[in-house]
């Protein structure tokens, strides 16, 4: 590197807010299966706080080596729903308080696996994880869960779809005093994928490693001010300038991935590319669409614009990384983007122009504040319509809607941290209850027989 580029990464992370935003340790459960679920308990407990006892650490060290800030160290491990059911238990909240008390032991701030795969169908381990995961929210503090309920090749398993509607509410309903924010800990997925490491979604896929670490970088603040450099030039030089801008991001998470990997000897898994928003002003997703043209996010263009901000990011960083994964690209999270925030409260944005944003971006319709009184249908369908934009365009769609309990459109519920704060959105006032009670699976899509 010469100097101009060891420069301009300084600048990058002490004015344009570039951080690594998590590493995360992927470590599989399945060698502690047991008949008897206290003795799969303590297996779970014994072997993430041995994987996981430098974690922290070694962090805190490279942040202090190399002046990169990372922002949360967090563990995912293999679903829950696979672990317990060979015990007898016939509830799991236990194995989530486990899960909670490890993670606490080695000082991460998130885990997540307190999770299940029923895209094609339920198991009874899955059937008794679903049904307790909003007494297991409630009774943990960083424990979170991830539910997937469709594929491209498989379609929508709309049972699932249905319960994960009531769990919805009954989880916001148990958190009530806190406005539903147990939901905020609570994804459900179509096509989730093995390696992400961003909660709540994330969890140690079985296709995975014994022990990997994954990389999560940041960087909106960065882009932005790349793209204040190219005000009123075309198109081109605009996607021109996102693509060398996320190849100099992720060379950054690249390095910070292979160092954790070599001081910590667990192998190196993948750099997840996406552009991940605070809400603090100057880190945010909406204002780089607004600095390419946009007068306000939502604004017709605002799609297109997205579309070619996710396009450029994925380009220059896989260029940059040797390997690439998780879910890579751009997020749209209502409550953890001051501009997305700005946004919903002038007008400009709404539920609607989210949902189809979702079809080019990252993710799905993420942390956004729903009003109270929300039925469990309508939740069910808002999940179902983004499955359908996952499973058509075989790519990863998520779903983490927060009935705000008590509260309604005009109100805001305050999360803190890094979780920011969320304007209740409206929902259509339009039944959705006879199309989620017909049951049974949408078939997968033509384009799924590909073998």
């Amino acid at each position: 590197m010469n100097t101009s580029e060891i420069m301009s990464t300084i600048k990058m992370i002490g004015e344009q807010k570039l951080d690594i935003r998590t590493i995360t340790m992927g470590i599989s459960l399945r060698d502690c299966c047991n008949f008897n679920g206290e003795e799969s308990r303590k297996r779970i407990y014994d072997k993430i706080t041995k994987y996981a006892e430098n974690l922290v650490k070694v962090g805190e060290e490279i942040e202090r080596d190399y002046g990169i800030p990372i922002i949360n160290k967090r563990i995912s491990v293999t679903p829950i729903s696979m672990i317990a059911e060979s015990s007898d238990d016939k509830d799991y909240v236990e194995y989530a308080k486990t899960l909670d008390r490890a993670a606490k032991n080695v000082g991460v701030d998130l885990i997540g696996g307190f999770s299940a795969l029923v895209h094609k169908g339920c198991t009874k381990g899955d059937k008794i994880l679903m049904s307790c995961i909003p007494e297991a929210l409630h009774n943990t503090d960083i424990v979170c869960s991830s539910v997937n309920v469709g594929s491209s090749k498989t379609g929508i398993n709309m049972n699932a779809v249905k319960e994960m509607g009531q769990i919805i509410r009954r989880t916001a309903e148990m958190s009530a005093d806190t406005n539903g924010m147990d939901c905020m800990k609570l994804v459900v997925f179509a096509n989730a994928i093995e390696d992400n490491p961003f909660m709540a979604g994330a969890f140690h896929g079985v296709g995975e490693a014994e022990c990997i670490i994954n990389v999560g970088v940041s960087g909106p603040g960065t882009v932005k001010a790349a793209l204040e450099t190219v005000r009123g030039e075309s198109f081109d030089i605009v996607a021109e300038t996102i693509k060398k801008t996320a190849f100099r991001i992720t060379r950054a998470g690249q390095l910070v991935a292979r160092e954790a990997s070599r001081r910590l000897d667990v192998p190196f898994g993948i750099v997840d590319l996406s552009l991940a928003p605070t809400p603090a002003v100057g880190d945010s997703v909406a204002r780089i669409l607004e600095e390419i043209g946009i007068e306000a996010c939502g604004a017709p263009g605002t799609t297109a614009a997205l579309a070619m901000l996710n396009d450029a990011v994925k380009k220059g960083g896989i260029m940059a990384a040797s390997h690439v994964g998780g879910l890579s690209g751009a997020f749209i999270p209502v409550s953890e983007d001051e501009g997305m925030i700005a946004a919903v409260e002038s007008g400009a944005l709404n539920l609607e122009k989210l949902e189809a944003m979702t079809c080019v971006c990252s993710v799905g319709l993420d942390m956004i504040a729903i009003p109270g009184n929300t039925p469990a249908e309508t939740i069910s369908g808002i999940i179902a319509d983004e499955a359908a934009i996952g499973v058509i365009n075989n790519k990863t769609t998520a779903v983490r809607l927060i009935p705000a309990i008590g509260l309604d459109v005009g109100d805001s519920v305050e999360f803190g941290g890094l979780f920011g704060r969320a304007p209740v959105m409206p929902v259509s006032k339009f039944s959705s209850a006879d199309f989620i009670n017909r049951g049974g699976r949408i078939p997968s899509p033509i384009h799924s027989f590909k073998n």
